[in-house]
């Protein structure tokens, strides 16, 4: 395993590690605006939302690699705390890109990457039309990291208005996972689309408590064929079956051809067993992969 010492390592240096481990991160497309009434529109992916009880997000724009420099939307939420976050979908992506472009002050990016502005309810900066969600937000605070080169400033924003375009909902008027079609942040030139074939669910534990992977048997925890992910599905479950119930899935079709097939070779058999497990796994049948590997 490679060991760094963060401290000889360049800001560019250390940029591109950091930028590249810690993905994928969403996009805060953000509108601000001076106090002449300059308009600014900036993608940031030091984002993410912190609270919910006060609605807060928090983004970065951080001093620039090369030379410190601070960006127009840092100067604008100074003079005029006020920003809306706009969320990017694939559709828009490309033009948001194009907004990231270092314009000089006064440049409105609506204009250049082809956005349309849309009057916000409460806050001075206008919305982007074209993102699926939209937030009204009030700059809280700013914090400033540091005055080198990469330093980052946290501009704490809390959401007063949500827009949602209506295209993006299910039946029950949420958020359709599927539909809204983000995009997050890579390394370098890298992005990554959510689509419908990259989604899968993981059940949270919220109101269950898991037995643990350290209750399976030594050789399930240890198994060659058995990955991280499915001892963590197998850990998730409530309680371990009783032995009647384990006795009771050799009885299983799949099970009895295994068990017919490697009698007298325990080496093969617990291999085959678990490469059924992780069938059942595989099918979202916990419960019965977990009788499996028991037997």
């Amino acid at each position: 395993m490679l060991t760094i010492d963060v401290t000889t390592l360049s800001p560019v240096q250390l940029q591109n590690y950091l930028q590249y481990a810690i993905a994928p991160r969403p996009i805060c497309f953000a509108s601000t605006i001076d106090q002449d009434g300059n308009i600014n529109l900036s993608p940031f992916s030091f984002f993410n939302m912190f609270s919910t009880n006060p609605p807060m997000c928090i983004f970065s724009p951080s001093r620039r690699v090369r030379d410190g420099s601070t960006k127009h939307t840092l100067e604008n939420v100074l003079e005029v705390k006020e920003c809306v976050i706009n969320i990017v979908n694939y559709p828009m992506v490309q033009q948001m890109s194009l907004a990231s472009t270092e314009y000089i002050k006064g440049i409105n990016e609506f204009e250049k990457a082809g956005f349309t502005m849309l009057p916000s309810h409460l806050v001075k900066p206008p919305r982007v039309a074209e993102a699926p969600v939209q937030m009204e937000c009030i700059v809280k605070e700013v914090i400033h990291l540091g005055d080198q080169p990469g330093a980052g400033n946290l501009i704490l924003a809390e959401v007063k208005l949500i827009h949602i375009q209506e295209e993006i909902l299910d039946s029950d008027g949420k958020i359709d996972q599927e539909k809204i079609d983000l995009v997050a942040r890579l390394g370098g030139d890298w992005y990554c689309r959510v689509t419908p074939e990259s989604l899968f669910k993981v059940a949270k534990p919220l109101t269950t408590l898991g037995i643990g992977v350290d209750a399976l048997p030594k050789a399930v925890r240890n198994s060659y064929v058995l990955s991280g992910n499915d001892l963590g599905r197998l850990g998730n479950i409530e309680q371990l079956p009783s032995a009647d119930d384990v006795d009771e899935m050799q009885r299983n079709s799949q099970v009895k051809e295994v068990l017919d097939a490697t009698i007298g070779d325990a080496n093969n058999r617990e291999r085959e067993l678990h490469e059924l497990a992780k069938q059942f796994l595989a099918a979202g049948n916990v419960a019965d992969a977990l009788k499996i590997v028991l037997l």
